[in-house]
């Protein structure tokens, strides 16, 4: 049995006559740090070069510091402090920079400025062409998915558009007064003929009608201490301009010295009414500007934004600390997948993913031109706009529909009120369709929406009458028996998207589009699981779109490099489907 003088003898003698040589120290043979220099020394690094500058005070080299921090994502590791510890404590870190200690400082100024987004994402497809050469992936097949990542940002700092457009309303029908206002005191004074000087016209404003309408009905709901009603009218500002409000400033100020007027200040003192409508004016005005400054950085496509992260949008998370549903400031994370490697990563505000896959694919375009055949994604991808893109540019789309689950029931079969369970007949070149009860729904008319930037066209299809149909209940949507005695049926058919979705549908339906769905649900998923919850990065490090990309990317690449390394090792072999109890 050992003693107590054993661990004494060690702790008090042993460790102060070890001498450690760290020439004596080795890395294990099979250690990543290895698999990262070989991916390196094949690397062209004359961008990041090129952004460097060869002025002043000789820097630490770059490619050593961009191997420190991509060996650093290859560990999980996302903190600058935390890699600064690494170089000076860790044995694989200290080969990589042949003993250097870098600082933050250094750090810091190597992400922020010599790394650039492009120069990341040009490593990264060097890389990926070299996997294509070793047949680890063909970049002709995608499977893009997405996540939401927290934002660097306070979560309370919100800036909501529904909220800017109640006052902002309130602060036009303030504006519009003090017009009347000013117009009234010029004439009421003589000022306009005498300094010519004409009358202030309101903005005019689009929709200021309905918000006009809903400030009444706030006011009315305020007297009886009732809830304000919600107001995300866009109200179009672009022809409110606090110029105007300017200029009728200037001309006060004008009068104000014609007359020999004094503006006064301090307690005790009666401010003159000209001095009254100049200061009310101004305070006007340097709310408009506060509130076009915020329609500015939310721009048209989100109804939100952080105030210490203009870029974030509020966003629903699945991680709620305080389990009420509540919103957070973060971005919407996209990765394509091929064979366990990322290929391209997408960072968005948009809170959806219908407006992220073409951005993606224009990526995968430019860097490796037009080699994508098929691309796999959820339904949350499935729209008209992005099935013909796919269609117009030859890609073979296995895209989830919206109502796939839905598709399997009964009740779906059986709505005899959607033209899909209606019989088609063509007579003379006129396509009409025929209903549950036997009568004919011909073509009316032919409409078109925009939506998005793009246009939408609808077929609609009418019967002449329905009178007397004993389905009508079951046909006409939100049917009252009281009401609706002479309504007809009419529906609206988007025919090219309705194409779209049953060839796509077809696709994912046949034997390699389960497999496709599978192999995404395995690949893409399976990455944001170890990002999430194996590797806890569940927020951004940095603020601003272009850092949060870079922050990512970073650590793509160091998964992509990981990923390499259990290849070579065989550890890790490409995905060819689930075994079952019939194929095993």
């Amino acid at each position: 049995m050992l003693t107590t003088n054993y661990y004494n003898d060690f702790f008090e003698f042993g460790q102060q006559k070890i001498n450690f040589s760290f020439f004596e120290l080795s890395l294990p043979d099979d250690d990543p740090v290895y698999t990262l220099k070989k991916v390196m020394e094949d690397l062209d690094f004359s961008g990041l070069l090129a952004n460097c500058s060869d002025k002043g005070r000789t820097g630490y080299n770059p490619i050593m510091m961009y191997a420190v921090v991509t060996y650093a994502n290859m560990r999980g590791v996302r903190s600058v402090d935390r890699i600064v510890e690494l170089c000076e404590r860790d044995l694989a870190f200290i080969w990589l920079t042949h003993g250097q200690k870098p600082k933050r400082d250094a750090f810091y100024g190597f992400k922020g400025k010599k790394l650039t987004s492009e120069i990341l994402d040009d490593l990264n497809y060097q890389f990926l062409l070299r996997l294509q050469k070793e047949g680890l992936v063909t970049l002709k097949e995608l499977f893009i998915d997405g996540t939401k990542i927290e934002a660097n940002a306070n979560r309370y700092t919100f800036v909501w558009r529904g909220t800017i457009n109640y006052h902002l309303a309130g602060l036009l029908d303030s504006i519009e007064l003090n017009f009347v206002r000013y117009n009234t005191f010029l004439q009421e004074n003589g000022y306009g003929p005498k300094y010519d000087i004409g009358n202030a016209q309101m903005f005019v404003i689009e929709g200021m009608d309905k918000v006009r309408s809903v400030i009444e009905k706030n006011r009315k709901r305020k007297l009886s201490k009732h809830k304000k009603l919600a107001n995300n009218t866009v109200i179009e500002i672009d022809n409110c301009s606090p110029l105007e409000i300017l200029k009728l400033q200037k001309n006060l100020s004008t009068i104000a010295t014609g007359e020999g007027i004094e503006f006064v200040y301090g307690k005790g003192k009666r401010k003159p009414e000209i001095q009254q409508l100049y200061e009310e004016l101004e305070h006007l005005g340097q709310r408009l500007m506060g509130y076009k400054e915020c329609f500015e950085i939310m721009g048209k496509d989100r109804n939100s934004y952080s105030k210490t992260d203009l870029e974030a949008t509020f966003m629903r998370m699945k991680e709620d600390h305080m389990l009420n549903g509540q919103l957070k400031p973060a971005y919407n994370v996209q990765i394509a997948v091929e064979n366990y490697f990322i290929v391209h990563g997408y960072v968005s505000n948009d809170r959806t993913d219908y407006n992220t896959l073409i951005p993606v694919l224009e990526k995968h375009q430019e860097a490796f031109g037009s080699v994508l055949e098929e691309v796999t994604a959820d339904s949350g991808y499935c729209s008209e706009k992005n099935l013909l893109y796919l269609k117009e540019k030859g890609i073979e789309s296995y895209i989830k529909l919206q109502d796939h689950e839905k598709r399997k029931t009964r009740a779906y079969a059986e709505d005899i009120s959607k033209y899909y369970n209606m019989k088609v007949e063509v007579f003379e070149d006129e396509q009409f369709y025929i209903c549950h009860d036997g009568r004919e729904l011909r073509h009316i008319r032919t409409e078109t929406k925009e939506q998005d930037g793009y246009t939408q066209t609808f077929e609609v299809y009418g019967c002449a009458d329905c009178s007397g149909c004993e389905h009508k209940a079951r046909c006409l949507y939100k049917y009252n028996a009281e009401k609706d005695v002479e309504k007809n049926k009419v529906m609206k058919i988007n025919e090219q998207w309705e194409e779209l979705r049953e060839k796509s549908h077809a696709n994912i339906q046949s034997e390699r589009g389960i497999l496709k769905r599978q192999t995404r649900s395995i690949q893409t998923e399976g990455h944001f699981g170890d990002i999430k919850e194996n590797e806890n990065f569940r927020r951004f490090n940095y603020r601003s779109a272009d850092k949060v990309y870079k922050e990512f990317m970073l650590y793509a690449i160091g998964r992509n490099i990981n990923k390499y390394y259990r290849f070579l090792n065989e550890k890790l072999k490409k995905f060819e489907g689930k075994i079952t109890e019939k194929t095993a």
